[in-house]
């Protein structure tokens, strides 16, 4: 039987590779607008963090996507981020694996 092969991204909060399933993919388009992308499919320049609202936390402190997209990342965008992979974590938890 043939093992089906799992796509890896960098993480850029632990710069580890991990399955691109376990993380979410934030993007900015060429209109400069900031976005979470759960389908991975929007187009622009992405960057995938991982869902661990610890991480998002030092990453706004540290300004991690800032330096990654080249841009000003505001801080309403990681709040933002911080309880979508909130929800996400707490939705994987109950639900379990999908």
């Amino acid at each position: 039987m043939k093992k089906r092969r799992i796509p890896m991204r960098k993480d850029l909060l632990t710069n580890t590779m991990q399955p691109k399933k376990e993380l979410v993919r934030v993007v900015i388009d060429k209109e400069k607008n900031i976005s979470v992308d759960p389908t991975g499919k929007k187009p622009g320049r992405g960057a995938y963090v991982s869902l661990d609202p610890e991480k998002i936390s030092d990453a706004k402190e540290k300004k991690v996507l800032d330096r990654s997209l080249g841009t000003k990342v505001p801080d309403t965008f990681y709040d933002e981020l911080y309880s979508y992979v909130d929800h996400q974590k707490a939705r994987k938890e109950l639900f379990g694996d999908k």
